[in-house]
């Protein structure tokens, strides 16, 4: 039974969304924008423009991602996304196409149980932890 994560932003979610399939040459996301709803379910969401993301999915392998805008659910907090890598070059490509306007918690550097992890707050508010699989 695969977990999915779903992630809330502040109005940037197809920024982000496409960002992220983008570091991690995946396919560009769908967006189901409130403009694409029924009008009927568009005014129950009054407030929000047009073009705010009621849904979309990235997906590798046999995780996914999915996010929308929702201004009111605050800032993440209490998680992280994590994301382990084949290697240590391609941990330290994604990590810091993800630290880019964000803010690093821990620098990518080796470790007991990783070539290569470390902690970071992107642009958006999203926490992640990257790090290299071990090599046998």
């Amino acid at each position: 039974m695969p977990f999915s994560t779903y992630l809330f932003f502040d109005g940037t979610c197809r920024e982000a969304m496409s960002r992220y399939a983008q570091i991690l040459n995946l396919p560009a996301p769908q967006f189901l924008s409130l403009s694409d709803l029924p009008p009927d379910e568009q005014a129950k969401m009054p407030g929000l423009p047009a073009d705010a993301v009621m849904n979309c999915m990235i997906s590798f392998e046999d995780s996914v991602i999915m996010g929308s805008d929702d201004a009111e659910a605050g800032p993440m907090a209490g998680c992280s996304l994590t994301l382990t890598l084949p290697d240590a070059d391609e941990a330290k490509r994604v990590f810091e196409a993800l630290a880019e306007g964000g803010e690093v918690r821990m620098a990518l550097e080796p470790t007991f149980w990783s070539p290569a992890f470390g902690t970071l707050t992107d642009r958006y508010g999203i926490r992640w932890m990257i790090m290299a699989a071990m090599q046998p």
